[in-house]
């Protein structure tokens, strides 16, 4: 006899993983934002208040998903898929702009981004469209459709000049990968973000003269017959037009505000004053913690405002001023832990539609504490997104708990599916 789905059945580990990282949050918002003359954490004047606002409101959210029937978000992807895409259109046309991006709707104090919502109607879309019969990825009918899920929504985002948000649909890749489709999209990519860099640094031309050399090079190496000669000519008249495409992209698609990041990074200019001020103060804030930290809500960095946006996407500097070297990797190794856990909740599922949902997810979280944490420590450039369940944000928060708990919920109802 099928088990019936009981909430008894969540995974305890990630449900448990999922509340510590939510607590820490809430816990690191005070210590960012710490007003002496508000020191309840629980005043809802301040941004610790309101947060709690948020993760109470998370766990309603959390509980009414795992009363709800698992079938339904299989069966209501489409509408829900085709109803944020109508939010993501409806806030170009009445939303707010804030922090330079049109992205939010904004009622009274009150402001939601549909964009965060996006990422989880995607992913079930997704879900929904490749486990239909186990479609294969290896048909180009199959691709293109898969594509148009995923661009829809990043096309709308770069629409509200939200570039940051609007990468985080590039990571669906994954999902795609793992589910058949070819590696070598992902080897392309890797190759043209390679060829973009190097670009930037030497000057186009220089660039094309090494594709001409590793060209003569690779002529030596193998069998010089009419068939490899004509494809060895087409790779070097792609990559000859993409290191061209590359001055165009970076002048006139980014923002000023993001090729000054990107050259920042890149070491090309200094700027640590403007675009670089950000991620200079959030390293001189988590090297000042040492290995053990200043300790709780000794931050001086945090204390002065010396960085900015310190509880929303640096969230990270704190952990690492208060609670050093020992309080990061605690954090980094919770991420991976959950990560994991996902990973392995997800090969377990008993339908595709579940499995590729947990991967979606999975590789959305995965994307925002990479990134995230890389941009407070100077590795990639600063795009302005949250770090999961502990940078302060209701929409965040709740978009991210809301695709928490569907996949909890799809994993609870596993062994009643033949």
């Amino acid at each position: 006899m099928i088990r019936e789905s009981r909430v008894s059945s969540i995974d305890w580990l990630s449900l448990s993983l999922y509340l510590i990282l939510m607590l820490l949050g809430w816990v690191m918002i005070y210590s960012a934002v710490y007003d002496e003359n508000h020191s309840s954490i629980f005043d809802m004047s301040q941004r610790y208040g309101k947060q709690l606002l948020w993760i109470m409101l998370s766990l309603l959210l959390g509980a009414i998903i795992l009363l709800i029937d698992a079938k339904f978000f299989n069966a209501f992807a489409l509408p829900i898929y085709l109803f944020v895409m109508a939010m993501l259109v409806g806030v170009l046309m009445f939303g707010a702009t804030i922090a330079g991006s049109k992205s939010w709707f904004q009622i009274g104090g009150f402001a939601i981004q549909p964009a965060e919502f996006a990422k989880f109607a995607t992913a079930l879309a997704l879900a929904s469209y490749l486990g239909k019969l186990n479609r294969d990825l290896s048909l180009w009918k199959t691709r293109l459709t898969a594509f148009a899920i995923i661009g829809l929504p990043t096309l709308l985002i770069l629409a509200q000049y939200d570039t940051g948000s609007a990468l985080v649909f590039t990571v669906f890749i994954l999902v795609l990968y793992r589910e058949g489709m070819s590696g070598a999209l992902m080897v392309i990519g890797g190759i043209a973000a390679f060829l973009f860099v190097l670009t930037l640094f030497f000057g186009q031309w220089y660039v094309i003269g090494g594709l001409a050399v590793l060209f003569g090079i690779s002529l030596l190496m193998v069998r010089r017959n009419r068939s490899n000669i004509t494809k060895m000519l087409a790779i070097l008249a792609v990559g000859i037009a993409f290191v061209f495409s590359v001055d165009y992209a970076f002048e006139k698609i980014l923002e000023p505000h993001q090729r000054t990041r990107i050259n920042v990074l890149l070491g090309l200019e200094k700027d640590l004053m403007g675009a670089g001020y950000n991620v200079n103060q959030s390293k001189i804030a988590i090297g000042s913690g040492g290995f053990t930290g200043k300790g709780f809500l000794q931050g001086t960095q945090t204390k002065y405002n010396f960085v900015p946006e310190q509880s929303t996407d640096f969230i990270f500097c704190t952990v690492g001023e208060e609670w050093g070297f020992i309080g990061t990797t605690a954090v980094i190794l919770l991420y991976l832990l959950l990560l994991s856990r996902l990973i392995i909740l997800a090969e377990r599922q008993r339908s595709a539609f579940s499995r590729i949902y947990g991967y979606g997810i999975a590789s959305v979280l995965f994307f925002h504490f990479a990134i995230n944490i890389g941009m407070t420590i100077g590795l990639v450039p600063v795009i302005g997104i949250p770090l999961p369940f502990i940078s302060y944000g209701g929409s965040s928060l709740w978009a991210f708990s809301i695709m928490f708990f569907v996949f909890l919920k799809q994993d609870a109802n596993r062994l009643n599916i033949l």
